[in-house]
């Protein structure tokens, strides 16, 4: 397993909430916690903003992204609205968690609660060249469904 080493920085308002880690050994996300002032209610079908209190800096070369926690969807339908959110590796401000409570009923984000993942992982940019033919596969451009259900 290939492991990095980030740089984090704890803001004021998230000293005394539990750092990111993995929760196994071979689990491949650190749980985000978090770092709201007092208890956050997501009533149904609203979404917030959730601070996590953290800042990173993460290495050219990677990202991180920010993915909802599978209990918290099963058994809440709770997610995150743009998932996976995407945090670049110039990107030096706090870390936040966008929940969209997807059920019928209201939903209560604690202070300290795991919210969500964040996963690192290796970015490869890409460069398009235009004005190329393309080449031709079996598929062409059947798009959503074209195979059937």
């Amino acid at each position: 397993m290939k492991k990095i080493i980030i740089r984090a920085k704890r803001l004021p308002h998230a000293e005394d909430i539990e750092a990111p880690a993995h929760m196994s050994h071979g689990a491949s996300g650190m749980d985000l916690r978090a770092a709201c002032g007092e208890s956050v209610v997501l009533a149904p079908g609203k979404w917030k903003l959730i601070p996590t209190g953290l800042m990173l800096s993460i290495p050219a070369g990677f990202e991180a992204q920010v993915r909802p926690r599978s209990g918290l969807a099963l058994k809440y339908g709770i997610t995150c609205l743009n998932s996976p959110g995407t945090i670049d590796s110039d990107y030096r401000g706090e870390i936040n968690v966008i929940l969209i409570n997807l059920s019928d009923a209201p939903f209560v984000v604690e202070r300290g609660m795991r919210i969500a993942q964040m996963i690192f992982s290796e970015v490869t940019q890409a460069q398009l060249e235009f004005d190329v033919d393309l080449d031709a596969t079996t598929r062409g451009s059947g798009g959503f469904g074209h195979t059937g259900v």
